[in-house]
């Protein structure tokens, strides 16, 4: 009875991870001009709709107006270029089939905020690598440009892709539980 109560935790545990969003904390960090990180490779990839985005970031610093509203969330087919799916923020305009701006932050000072929710149009994603790429970073692309910042982002809609090191946790887990019998 005790390991069924084991493999039903660990079950909840890994569906739990699996909360249909993602939120991608960072601190103190520094993207130059048109520096992006690529989220697919940092969560192992997505999986459901994405249906919107929201931000809570606070730029530190700035090099060359970098303001606080480039933060930019875009989603684009590899290889990173022109002409994606999606851009939120950012000055440089990245010629995206969907391009919204954020609704405050329009500011190189130290300390200010970028505070917003978007709705997109839907973007799917099967947890395969056919999948478009979710990057975070600087969309301001002047030459010499970068920002400092702390806060988060938050992708509506998505789960990210369990690693495979939970799923075979569970998958053992139920083994020895069934071993037993």
């Amino acid at each position: 009875m005790k390991k069924i109560a084991l493999v039903a935790g660990l079950a909840a545990a890994v569906a739990g991870t699996a909360s249909a969003d993602v939120t991608f904390t960072f601190t103190n960090q520094t993207w130059a001009g048109f520096g992006f990180a690529n989220l697919n490779a940092a969560y192992g990839g997505f999986t459901g709709i994405l249906t919107g985005v929201s931000v809570n970031a606070t730029l530190n610093s700035s090099t060359n107006f970098t303001y606080a509203d480039d933060l930019c969330v875009y989603v684009d087919v590899p290889p990173l270029s022109f002409g994606g799916l999606l851009q939120i923020g950012g000055f440089t305009d990245l010629q995206a089939a969907q391009r919204l701006s954020w609704a405050n932050g329009g500011s190189s000072a130290a300390g200010t905020t970028v505070i917003d929710s978007k709705s997109v149009n839907a973007i799917s994603f099967s947890g395969t690598s056919a999948d478009a790429i979710i990057y975070v970073g600087n969309g301001y692309g002047a030459s010499g440009t970068s920002g400092n910042w702390t806060g988060s982002i938050t992708l509506i809609g998505v789960n990210a892709v369990p690693a495979p090191g939970a799923i075979a946790l569970v998958g053992l887990a139920g083994l020895a539980g069934r071993r037993r019998r």
